[in-house]
Order: C-alpha cells, then structure tokens, then sequence
C-alpha cells in the first residue's frame, strides 16, 4: 500500500509520499514514489504514484526516456505546452503500459492498476494538479477539492478536512501534512517512512524546497509526539457529556 498526499495552495502546490511497499507482511520493501522533472524558468513537474510498483516504475521510466532520447522526445513532459496537455500524456502513457501488461481480455480493473498525481506549473500559467486514474482520465484541483489523496487515504483524511487552509504558510501546511502521514503511519502498517516531501512555490518555475524525512528526524518526531499530546489536552477539556 501506499499514501500520497498533494496540497493546492495560494502560494504553490506541496507534495508528500511515503516509500513503503509490501506484498505480504514477510515482504516488505522501500521504493521512492515521488518523482520530479525541472527547466528552471519555464516549468516543475511533480509525479507520485500509488498502485501496482512495476507499472508505476513502468510509467516513470517512458516519461523520463522520452525527456532524454532524441528518438523518443515527442511527446516529451518538458515540451508540452500546457499543464492540461501534459496530464492527458501522463494518462495515456499509464493506459498504454496497464494494456501492454494486462492478460487477455483485462484492462484499467486489472492487477496492473495505479492511480496517480500529477502537479507543476508551466510558465505564463497558473500551478495545476491532477488526479490520473487507471484508465487514463482524470480531474483538476479546484477550490472546491483542493488536494488529492491517493493510496491509504483515509486514516488521514480527517486531518486535513478539519486544518486545510489555502492561504495557509507552506511551513504551516508542512505541518499538517505530516499529521497526517503520522495518523496513517499508526493506523496502516503498510504506509511507512521515509517521506519525501516537494515544494512548488507558485510562479518560482523550478524545483522548491524539498526533504526526504526518516524515522528519527527530530522535527518529525516532535510532531509525531506533539499532537497527540495537544488531542489529548483539548479533549480532557471538553466538559463533560451529560445524558
């Protein structure tokens, strides 16, 4: 399994992935599920993944080749000239390596699944998020569901409804989004650190701040240790339920 959460705020997009996979509780393993394409000054890409590893890894790695061999350099992610363009691209190439793995007669409900965010900006446009699915459709970010989950989605989920804020600070919105990983992470034994978090600030056009957070980061670890404590106090001073 796996959780991935993308953020649209006012001032970019934030981006966080665990690496944890798992087929069985004897097969545990670490594969980064984060990946990112820059040209500084005219756009950053953000990628993560949730689903079947070899066609996410599949995925991945047709993207990255058609940015590198002159061969295959069309349609390339650094050259298409629209966020929305680039996000049919990425779904077509997910529907083409599901079909080119799948049995006869299994499609986008097969084994071979994955489920994708996409996320970036392209210069002389706003900052765009895209949630891809199997079958190589898709939905935009808007104000009225301004972050995408995929994977364990939902031991995390209430965090976010109840602290999301799109004006908030990219340091503030650092902070929830590990709540919830930290929710996940004790609730699922199949999500797991490291996390590797991405920034895009908004009309930056590269790359921002970016982290890979492991188990003994000591900021992770007053977070993780920190809010529980502060639920625990806001609780105890609730008054009492009467019948």
């Amino acid at each position: 399994m796996t959780y991935c959460v993308g953020l649209k705020l006012t001032r970019g997009l934030m981006f966080l992935s665990d690496t944890r996979t798992n087929a069985g509780v004897d097969n545990v393993s670490r594969f980064r599920k984060q990946f990112t394409w820059s040209v500084p000054g005219e756009r950053a890409l953000v990628l993560m993944t949730a689903g079947n590893l070899a066609t996410t890894q599949a995925v991945v790695s047709l993207l990255e080749e058609r940015t590198k061999a002159p061969s295959e350099r069309r349609p390339s992610i650094l050259e298409l000239p629209t966020m929305f363009q680039i996000a049919r691209h990425v779904g077509e190439t997910l529907k083409e390596v599901i079909r080119s793995n799948a049995m006869s007669g299994q499609w986008a409900d097969s084994s071979f699944n994955s489920t994708l965010i996409l996320g970036g900006q392209v210069r002389g446009m706003e900052p765009r998020m895209f949630l891809i699915y199997p079958e190589g459709n898709f939905i935009e970010a808007s104000d009225d569901t301004p972050y995408f989950q995929i994977g364990e989605t939902k031991y995390g989920r209430p965090i976010l409804v109840r602290a999301y804020d799109p004006d908030m600070a990219i340091e503030d919105a650092a902070k929830l989004l590990l709540v919830s990983f930290d929710s996940t992470i004790k609730a699922n034994l199949s999500v797991g650190l490291p996390l590797d978090m991405q920034v895009i600030e908004k009309d930056a056009l590269r790359l921002g701040p970016n982290k890979r957070i492991e188990g003994d980061d000591p900021y992770y670890q007053t977070i993780s240790n920190g809010w529980g404590d502060a639920l625990k106090r806001a609780f105890d001073s609730l008054p009492p339920f009467t019948f």
